[in-house]
């Protein structure tokens, strides 16, 4: 437990980005797997849409440094491909 007064502050910050990292994460996992869920019933419309979302949840997220930019650019390399695997199917 801190006892200098700015150490007690770093401690609140902190929590409070970790909390607002979490829901970002949180989030854009969340449309990571509505994604996935659209590309397996190979609905291309909601699976497109859902593929802009995410994408631009991942890159936010990148410019915040709450993810890696090399991991959002592999992560959203990964899904534009399984967007063009239902693509091609049709």
């Amino acid at each position: 437990m801190p006892n200098i007064k700015s150490a007690k502050k770093r401690v609140l910050i902190i929590e409070k980005k970790t909390a607002q990292n979490k829901a970002i994460k949180s989030r854009i996992s969340t449309f990571a797997k509505k994604f996935k869920a659209a590309v397996a019933e190979k609905d291309l419309a909601k699976a497109e849409e859902l593929y802009r979302e995410v994408s631009s949840l991942m890159d936010s997220a990148a410019s915040d440094n709450v993810i890696h930019a090399n991991s959002a650019n592999r992560k959203k390399a990964h899904y534009a491909k399984m967007l063009e695997s239902i693509k091609e199917a049709k």
